[in-house]
């Protein structure tokens, strides 16, 4: 009955037997444990290649760090307005960069399209010791619309980071649903798109608290280490973050649970679909669905009960309906049943 967010779901029972059952008997400390070094090879094996992980608790801390190691404190890092990084941490990717400037570059449906990115660096006074200095791009993977980014649009951004000497950072707390909704590889979706880093998500999708920096240019890796521990995300007792992406990789886990948040949420954006008061406003490629409802049917929804967030801004008719990895049919056809009724008591009699 929650459709506020995919934060509200609890633990995949799956991951939490990893946890109990790394509780058992000791292990080595900060990563040096067993289940981390499998961890490594699970996900060499997801993304086809080599590539330095880096396990830390939250998402903020994976995007802001990542980021760290891409820019130096007069650095600009390119980004979407609503990206998370810009909107949503608390200013966490400036303080671990010791200063760097985040540059909004708007597009539709949460997208930042490769020849504006070339536009803003073209005019940025490159060399100019008055102005930050273009350091690397941000993207989100679902976007903060739930659209996804196409390895070729990816590789347009791909493109332009290279020729311009960028980095090129994704922040995928939302990854396994852009993999499972695209039906590309993983691989297809950063490393072979030019993405030079990703913050591989799993809290959204089943994991109790655990996030991942995946570094596909060992060279950009080099200071993470000491970055992780002085922001106070190098667990003593690694082997419990580890234990969690472990579960969450072995077997097809991770994108099992986003096909399904994301088959809920293709469900209940049909459904809304027949209603003729109902206007999406992006498209539903993932897990999120963005609709325009009147705020009587929003009203009414909330009075029987459901949860979900009316979005930020003065259009009191849009609201963010997001599907998680436990999500049932029976909760969105009760959603929809619902809806249906509120709706119907608009029309003229």
């Amino acid at each position: 009955m929650n459709f506020a967010s995919d934060n509200t779901t609890g633990v995949h029972p799956r991951i939490m037997a990893a946890m109990a059952a790394a509780a058992g008997g000791r292990a080595m400390p900060y990563g040096a444990d067993d289940i981390s070094r499998r961890v490594e090879r699970l996900f060499a094996d997801v993304f086809e290649r080599d590539c330095a992980v880096f396990l830390v608790a939250t998402g903020a801390a994976a995007n802001s760090l990542a980021l760290a190691a891409m820019s130096p404190p007069w650095g600009a890092i390119y980004c979407h307005p609503g990206g998370h990084v810009n909107a949503d941490e608390c200013g966490a990717p400036e303080f671990y960069t010791g200063g760097a400037k985040l540059v909004a570059i708007p597009g539709a449906h949460g997208k930042v399209a490769a020849a504006d990115i070339d536009r803003a660096w073209r005019h940025s006074a490159v060399g100019s010791v008055h102005v930050t200095q273009p350091a690397a791009v941000s993207l989100t993977q679902l976007t903060e619309a739930g659209t996804i980014y196409t390895p070729d649009e990816l590789g347009a951004v791909g493109e332009v980071c290279r020729a311009r000497g960028l980095g090129f950072h994704v922040d995928g707390a939302r990854f396994a649903n852009a993999v499972a909704g695209s039906g590309r590889s993983p691989a297809d979706l950063t490393w072979r798109a030019g993405v030079d880093a990703l913050s591989f998500g799993a809290t959204k999708n089943g994991a109790m608290a655990a996030e991942a920096v995946v570094f596909f240019d060992p060279a950009r890796a080099a200071t993470m280490g000491w970055r992780r521990k002085r922001a106070g995300q190098l667990w003593s007792k690694h082997r419990f973050l580890a234990a969690q992406m472990e579960a969450y990789l072995s077997e097809g886990l991770w994108l099992d649970c986003a096909r399904h948040s994301n088959a809920m949420a293709a469900r209940l954006a049909a459904g809304l679909a027949a209603l003729p008061q109902a206007a999406f406003v992006h498209p539903v490629e993932g897990n999120e669905i963005f609709v325009r409802l009147p705020p009587p049917v929003l009203d009414g929804l909330q009075a029987d009960g459901f949860a979900f967030y009316r979005w930020p801004g003065e259009d009191a008719w849009l609201v963010r309906l997001v599907a998680g990895y436990d999500t049932t049919p029976t909760d969105v056809d009760a959603f929809l049943a619902r809806a249906r009724h509120h709706a119907a008591a608009l029309r003229p009699a």
